[in-house]
C-alpha cells in the first residue's frame, strides 16, 4: 500500500535547515541569501567567477556555518564536486535554488546574428547546467527527506519575448523539466520554478535601468521588479506552498497578460 502524508503541514521551518545557493553571488541569488539567512537557515553562496562578491556576502549574513563554493553550472566536474563538499559539509541538502544563467542581447529579428557559439552557450549554462545542478544534489535533496529544490526561469518561457530566441527556448525547456524532476524526485523533493520578468539586476548586457523601466510601464501593475521581490517569492515557494510541486510561480507584474 502505497503511504499518503495527511495536509495541514503549515509553514516549511527554514531554521537549522542547509540551503545551496547555484549564482549566489548575482542579484536575485545575493537577495536569496540573505532572505534564506534572515529565516534561520545556514546558507552556501555559490559563485562562478564573483568570488569576491561571495565571500563579502557570506561575511554579512545572519547567523552562522554560511560558506561560499564555487559552483559553475557549465562545468559539470564543478557541480559535481559541490555537491561533495556541501555532503561533507552537511550531509545534506534542504533547499537548493538555482539563481545561475547566462545570456545575450540578440534582437529576434536578426536570425543570422545568433550564432551557434551563442545558441551553445544559452543551452549549455541555462538547460544543462540546471539538469546536471539537479542531478548532482539529488542524492542530498532526498537524503533530507523534505526538501525543496527552485530554478528561477523567466517569464520569457511563456511569452516567447526576451533577450534572445534561444534563451526563450532555453527557459521553456526548463519549465518543462520542472514538471518532469517534480515527478521522479517525489515525495521527498518538491520541485518548483520562480519566472521574473526584466529584474534591475544587469543580467543582460546592455540592458539599462531605463530599458527595464520601460518594460514595467507595460505591464499591469507598472511596478519595477527588483531582486528582493523574486527573493521574496522564492521564499514563499520554500516555506508555504507546501503541496506544490512540479509548477511555475510567475513574477512579472502581470506582463504575461
Amino acid at each position: 500500500m502505497i503511504e499518503v502524508r495527511r495536509g495541514g503541514l503549515g509553514p516549511y521551518d527554514l531554521a537549522g535547515r542547509v540551503a545551496v545557493i547555484a549564482g549566489g553571488s548575482g542579484g536575485i541569488g545575493s537577495a536569496t541569501a540573505r532572505r534564506l539567512a534572515d529565516a534561520g537557515a545556514t546558507v552556501v553562496v555559490g559563485y562562478h567567477r564573483g568570488r569576491q562578491r561571495a565571500t563579502d556576502l557570506v561575511g554579512s549574513l545572519p547567523g552562522e556555518g554560511h560558506a561560499a563554493l564555487r559552483i559553475s553550472v557549465d562545468d559539470t566536474p564543478s557541480i559535481g564536486a559541490a555537491a561533495e563538499a556541501v555532503r561533507g559539509w552537511h550531509g545534506r541538502c534542504d533547499v537548493l535554488v538555482n539563481c545561475a544563467g547566462w545570456t545575450a542581447a540578440v534582437p529576434h529579428v536578426d536570425l543570422e546574428a545568433l550564432d551557434d557559439a551563442t545558441i551553445d552557450r544559452v543551452l549549455a549554462t541555462n538547460v544543462r547546467g540546471a539538469f546536471a545542478l539537479f542531478r548532482a544534489f539529488a542524492p542530498l535533496l532526498r537524503s533530507s527527506g523534505d526538501s525543496v529544490a527552485i530554478t528561477v526561469s523567466s517569464v520569457a518561457a511563456s511569452t516567447g519575448l526576451g533577450s534572445n530566441i534561444a534563451y526563450c527556448g532555453a527557459k521553456a525547456a526548463v519549465d518543462t523539466m520542472t514538471m518532469s524532476l517534480a515527478r521522479v524526485l517525489a515525495p521527498e523533493v518538491r520541485v518548483l520554478t520562480v519566472a521574473p520578468a526584466a529584474v534591475d539586476t544587469g543580467f543582460v548586457p546592455g540592458r539599462d535601468s531605463a530599458a527595464i523601466e520601460k518594460q514595467a510601464a507595460g505591464t499591469p501593475l507598472r511596478v519595477l521588479v527588483h531582486p528582493d521581490d523574486v527573493a521574496v517569492a522564492i521564499i514563499g515557494t520554500v516555506t508555504h506552498l507546501r503541496v506544490a510541486t512540479g509548477t511555475v510561480i510567475t513574477v512579472d507584474g502581470g506582463k504575461h497578460l
